[in-house]
Parts: structure tokens; sequence; C-alpha cells
């Protein structure tokens, strides 16, 4: 009896999970009705040029993750848009998920729930593993790497590492109550950006494989929401208008996620259109104070439409996103820029401006949907 139980319970611990269709919108508000208005950012230490920095096992540095994470929890932040990359798995998937579990209970400790990131189309095409090259002087998110790269995206016969991947990494967090959700790939039409040069056929390669990882995520039935973001574009609750990535990223989505770095009308524009489809949302991209996406024009519009928010770049280090986007074409070698574009602290963990996490603590401490009315000045 004892070895016909032993091989019972064999038997199911190897039973692969049964796939789940996409949410209802039903099933993705009723999740959402459980959270606390999210409010947070996109996150990577201070010390890590990028996703890769951040995670191998050289680098990965929990003291710092915890002291800037205290940061977070100081304004109320609850949440944070963390970058995996494939090239982690593939060389150390025990390694990684082990990290993975120290950034979990670090975060949790912190009251904060990540939404991790699996594949990104930006920035340099061509990602290798091992020890990053420094910052370029004067240069925004100088390091930061795509995944899968242009080589992996190009080679269909490696298609089944990209599997392994994401069933690997969402399998074995897929019950984990620690993890706000997964966002299977950021700005996956992006044609790269910098001084890279691009990726023949990318938008199409990607507009192939885009449902194949929504399915490979949904295979391994996680409790938590998929979602991919669209970033780009004028008509979102058009689909007749979107091409076949972003149809595919409205659709497959349990909750919709969005990028805007414009001005406040044009955000709420944007932020009416995704509510549209009557499911929750969440701009995982936003805040370039030059380019008129601000913590103060963007942040009180998305509290009142229930609208979580995570602003890109926290606290000022090696991807140097304080830095605008034309630093590509012209380096601040000599002078810094008139505002900073990203980032909320510095370096040694002062605000860079101590009325926007003022604002982001008095919305975050607040009632959902309430926007409480701003302090008289002294």
């Amino acid at each position: 009896m004892k070895r016909i139980l032993m091989f019972v319970a064999a038997m199911l611990a190897a039973t692969p999970a049964v796939a789940r269709d996409q949410w209802t919108p039903a099933q993705a508000n009723a999740w959402y009705a459980r959270q606390p208005w999210l409010v947070g950012s996109n996150y990577t230490p201070a010390n890590a040029i990028n996703q890769l920095e951040m995670w191998q096992p050289e680098t990965f540095d929990p003291a710092t993750i915890d002291k800037e994470l205290g940061y977070a929890e100081s304004i109320g932040m609850n949440t944070m848009r963390v970058f995996l990359h494939n090239l982690l798995w593939e060389n150390d998937p025990e390694g990684l998920k082990k990290r993975m579990d120290v950034f979990l209970t670090l975060a949790a400790k912190h009251h904060i729930k990540p939404l991790f990131v699996l594949f990104d189309s930006c920035w340099d095409p061509n990602p290798v593993a091992g020890p990053q090259h420094p910052p370029i002087p004067g240069v925004h998110n100088s390091g930061w790497v795509q995944a899968p790269g242009a080589a992996r995206l190009k080679d269909e016969s490696q298609y089944g590492k990209l599997e392994g991947y994401v069933k690997g990494v969402v399998g074995a967090f897929a019950n984990d109550p620690r993890v706000l959700g997964w966002d299977l790939w950021n700005e996956p039409n992006n044609g790269g950006g910098g001084n890279y040069k691009p990726t023949p056929q990318k938008k199409e390669m990607v507009a192939k494989l885009l449902p194949q990882v929504f399915a490979w995520a949904r295979s391994v039935d996680p409790s938590q929401p998929l979602t991919s973001g669209v970033w780009i574009g004028e008509h979102w609750d058009d689909q007749s208008k979107l091409d076949a990535t972003e149809k595919t990223q409205i659709t497959q989505s349990d909750v919709l996620t969005f990028h805007d770095y414009s001005w406040p009308e044009t955000f709420e524009k944007r932020a009416r259109q995704m509510l549209s489809y009557g499911r929750p949302v969440i701009c995982t991209e936003y805040m370039a104070r030059g380019n008129g996406s601000t913590f103060d024009g963007s942040l009180p519009i998305a509290k009142r439409l229930n609208i979580g928010m995570m602003n890109w770049g926290f606290v000022d280090g090696k991807t140097q996103t304080r830095l605008p986007w034309d630093s590509w074409k012209k380096p601040y070698t000599l002078d810094e820029p008139t505002i900073w574009f990203h980032e909320v602290f510095r370096g040694d963990g002062t605000p860079y401006r101590q009325a926007e996490t003022d604002l982001i603590k008095r919305l975050a401490t607040s009632p959902k949907g309430v926007v409480p009315a701003t302090p008289a000045a002294k």
C-alpha cells in the first residue's frame, strides 16, 4: 500500500498543469478589486546597468535591493516592475529561481509585489551574459539589452529554449502570492532604439512569436495575470487600427497595460481608450519630465480612474536614465540636463523632488479613486 501511495504521489507531482484560458473581464476585475491601488516604479538597482547585471550571481546584491525597496516602501509604493532575461535561465535556472526567491522575500518585507517582465525589444539587440560593459558617459540606458535579442529571434530552432524559460520561470512561481503578475514582453513591436543596427523583419518575427509566449505562460496555469502593454499609436480602442502584435496584446492579456510619456491630456485620452475594454488597466511606464509626462500631471488622473501606475526609473545609477533619450545623439558629458528625465531618488536616497514623493505617498495612502487635496503651502 505504501508503494502504491508513493507511486500515486509521484504521478500527481509529475502531472503538468492544465493550461488555463484567458481570464474573463469579470475574473480580471475580481482580481483587481483585491489589490490596493497599484503604484510603483520600473526597478533596476542603482549598481546594475541592465537586467543581466541585476540578476547574475556575481553581481546580484540583496543588500542594495533591500535598501532601495525600503525607499519605495517609505513613500507608499506597493509594486515594482522588474525585468528578467532568457539568458539568466539558460545559464543557471536553479540559481535564477533562488535569486528570484530572495528578491521576493525582500519585496514582501517591504510590502511590494513585483510584476516580472520576461522579454524586451528595447535597446541593444545583442545580449551577452557575463560581465557587462560600464555605462557610456552621458548616455541614457546605454547598457540595456533586448531579450531574446536579434540572433535568437531569427533562429526558430532555438525557440524551444525560450519556451523552457517561460514555462520554467512562470511555472516556478505560478502560485506564489508574492508575485503580482507577468508582463510577457516589453514593447514587443519596438524597433530597438539607440544607435544600434536594426533587426530585419523583427516586427514580423515578434508578431508570430508573441502568441506562442502567451500560450506557453498559460500552459503552466499561473494564478497571476498575464499582460503585454501597448505603447505607440492613437487609437487603442479601435482594433482595426492595431497591428498584429497589438491585437495579440489587447486580446490575450488578462489585465491591460500601456505606456505613456506624454502630456496629461494625452495620458487621459489613452487611459480611457484602454478602459473601454472593461478590464483592469495598469500604466506600466510613464514619467519623462522633459517630455511633459510628470507625477503631478498623470498620477492624479490615474488615481481617479483606478489605473495602476509604474513610472520608469527609481534610484539614479548605472542606467543613467536621469538623462533624456536625445543623449544618444548628444551625450551629456559636460553638463547635466536642466531637469532629470526619469528617476525618483538620487543615489544617496534623497528624493530628486520632495513634492513628487509627497504626492506619491499622499495618493498611495488615500482610498481607491480618491485624490486628496494638496496641502496648503506653509
